[in-house]
């Protein structure tokens, strides 16, 4: 199953293999700042808030599989992975406190589950009411995929409570899949269309040690791309074999392409899998795609699949600012992939990619008050673009007006539900466990990835230690560590932005020997930065973004008045970083520039006539939260 090919070996890629396991999330808690506030808001508003939306919309009722015709919310086949993650999110907060409300309302969604699921093992709330005569028959419909989100928040369910029955009922579902698609060949195809139960083998296998799951997340992940006959349905007749990465085997992709997020699910479980298996040739295959990703494909702000149609990866540098996608979910499929890839190699590239995305593309889905949700993240909102009667875009359908490429009115405004809604429970699971990405442990040292206030405790020469952090991050750079346990290495991650520090890296961590009450302290200086693109982004040329530390910063009309194309921001002059408690402790910052004044003709003679101003600029994750206005996160430069 794991062939060491020869081409593997002969890549060189295994003398940069190193296995650092990654320090659970219950093994390390937020004591304060940034991340606490927000995962407070997750517990407090946001579950409950997508609780109710899903049970207006129907999604918990057809848990019960008893929909009948003719009846309100018939159920969709994408339903059962949107209730799965908020089960799984909920379990992930269990972790951290108990909650008897959330217990209740978890525990009522997977009693519905449990006494809806087939002698078989088999469960889907819309195949078992609305089309039981084509189960495993459609490839496209998200089958797996919902299985897979349904094995992975049992696993939680189970690590969290420590109730069974959950899990035991989507093992017999995993053990079904096993013998339809691998023992009996009978489904009406071979792989996934829409990739993500790979992944949640993956996870079982290692949750279980029961190995037919590992073989079967093998087999789905080595059959892709070797069936071009594959069926796909209508919708997706238009999109080559690309939007579901089915062109090749997984081995020999060698550009991210497709719809970003069954590409990061794929790309997640390719990780995992070369892990598991040490699997040298697997493990080029996921470099080069991370690779492809991070240096022709990678927006500022860490999303991903910027084309309209498809949800997609675009070509190299194709990353337009006006109709650039995001979808949230990329953004945290190409976060889990960056958390594999981060346990497979001693550098902090993948720690700085999860911090971006963490600070940035995804937190942009999530609007401040915890209340609604963004599917797609804009870069630049133009409100003319979405005011052209030619359009007619209220009286067209979504179908449409995604078939069509157009701008959708819901990167305006977020909602607080969607037609296709795994985007807010994707969140609400990432922000609920969200110091899995913080630490890892290879041997006596200990890597720290990302920065909050925390405890942390693990072990070290098989005794208990301890890790404590304390910091104001990202407002402040300033990092203090301490440690209790057996001597060891601490490796703190300087990220990418840093350009300022002065002290010695290895592979970008700065190491430190510790033993039992030391400390040790660091200071990341959090100059602000103008970031410009290389000239092959056509779209970025000539313009830069700002960042101050992790955090890429946005300028809306909100503060700044109209024609936000007309400010001229003035990169050697000292702007200022002004303190604000609107943005969780984030600052915000005011920037000399200059305006253009408005012209008296529609063309006139190259002129520097302009106006002294001063830009307000806001972290890009809080843009959209006041009025509906234009935004932009790339600016001229002076």
């Amino acid at each position: 199953m794991y062939n060491k090919t020869d081409a593997g070996r002969a890549s060189g890629v295994w003398e940069d293999w190193t296995m650092i396991a990654n320090i659970p999330f219950t093994n390390c808690h937020i004591e304060g700042g940034f991340w606490q506030k927000y995962q407070e808001l997750v517990r407090e508003v946001s579950i409950r808030r997508v609780y109710e939306r899903f049970r207006e919309t129907g999604r918990f009722d057809a848990l019960r599989c008893d929909w009948k015709e003719g009846e309100p919310h018939r159920p969709h086949f994408f339903w059962d992975s949107d209730v799965a993650k908020w089960i799984e999110s909920v379990a992930y907060l269990l972790e951290e406190k108990p909650d008897p409300s959330l217990y209740a309302l978890a525990e009522e969604a997977i009693a519905d589950i449990l006494k809806s699921q087939r002698a078989d093992g088999y469960y889907n709330c819309y195949y078992l009411t609305v089309e039981p005569e084509n189960i495993f028959r459609n490839r496209d419909r998200h089958e797996l995929y919902c299985a897979g989100h349904l094995i992975e928040a049992a696993i939680a369910w189970d690590h969290a409570t420590g109730e069974r029955a959950f899990l035991d009922a989507m093992c017999r579902y995993a053990d079904l899949i096993y013998r339809i698609f691998y023992e009996e060949h009978s489904a009406g195809f071979v792989t996934p269309g829409h990739e993500e139960i790979e992944l949640a083998l993956l996870k079982l296998y290692l949750y279980t040690k029961e190995k037919k799951y590992l073989t079967m997340a093998a087999y789905f992940l080595e059959e892709r791309g070797r069936h071009p006959d594959e069926d796909v349905t209508e919708s997706y007749a238009r999109y080559n074999a690309r939007i579901g990465q089915s062109d090749r085997p997984a081995r020999e992709l060698e550009e991210a392409a497709g719809h970003a997020v069954r590409a990061g699910y794929l790309y997640t479980a390719m990780a995992l899998c070369a892990g598991i298996g040490q699997d040298e040739e697997l493990y080029a295959a996921c470099r080069r795609l991370f690779d492809d990703i991070v240096n022709t494909k990678l927006s500022i702000t860490g999303g991903v699949g910027a084309c309209i149609n498809g949800e997609a990866f675009g070509k190299a540098y194709i990353l337009p600012n006006r109709t650039n996608y995001n979808e949230t979910c990329a953004a945290i499929a190409l976060a889990l992939f960056a958390e594999k890839m981060q346990e497979l190699s001693e550098s902090t590239r993948y720690a700085d990619m999860i911090e971006r995305i963490l600070f940035n593309g995804m937190l942009s889905g999530l609007s401040l008050d915890g209340t609604a949700f963004f599917y797609e993240n804009a870069l630049e909102i133009h409100l003319a673009d979405y005011g052209h009667p030619l359009l007619h875009y209220a009286e067209m359908t979504p179908g449409q007006r995604h078939e069509a490429g157009l701008l959708d009115l819901r990167r305006l405004h977020r909602a607080e539900v969607f037609d296709c809604s795994c985007c807010p429970p994707n969140i609400t699971r990432i922000l609920a466990s969200m110091t899995r990405f913080f630490l890892g442990q290879d041997g006596d040292t200990i890597y720290c990835y990302q920065f909050a206030p925390y405890t942390a405790e693990f072990c070290v020469g098989g005794k208990p230690a301890g890790l404590r952090l304390m910091t104001e991050y990202p407002a402040s750079g300033h990092l203090r560590f301490t440690y209790q346990g057996e001597p060891a290495t601490l490796a703190v991650r300087i990220p990418d932005w840093c350009t300022e520090y002065a002290g010695g890296t290895e592979n970008g961590f700065a190491k430190f020997p510790v033993t039992d009450g030391d400390t040790v302290e660091i200071d990341l200086p959090m100059a602000v930065h103008f970031i410009e693109a290389d000239p092959k982004a056509f779209d970025l040329a000539g313009l830069c973004a700002v960042t101050r530390g992790p955090v890429v910063y946005c300028m809306e009309e909100a503060d700044n008045g109209p024609d936000l194309s007309a400010i001229e921001l003035a990169a050697d002059a000292e702007g200022a970083v002004v303190p604000s408690d609107a943005y969780y402790g984030i600052p915000v910052l005011e920037l000399p520039a200059r305006r253009r004044k408005s012209f008296p003709a529609l063309y006139r003679l190259r002129s520097s006539d302009t106006v002294p101003a001063v830009a307000k600029l806001i972290p890009y994750f809080a843009f959209a939260n006041r009025e509906i206005c234009d935004m932009a996160t790339w600016f001229r430069i002076v």
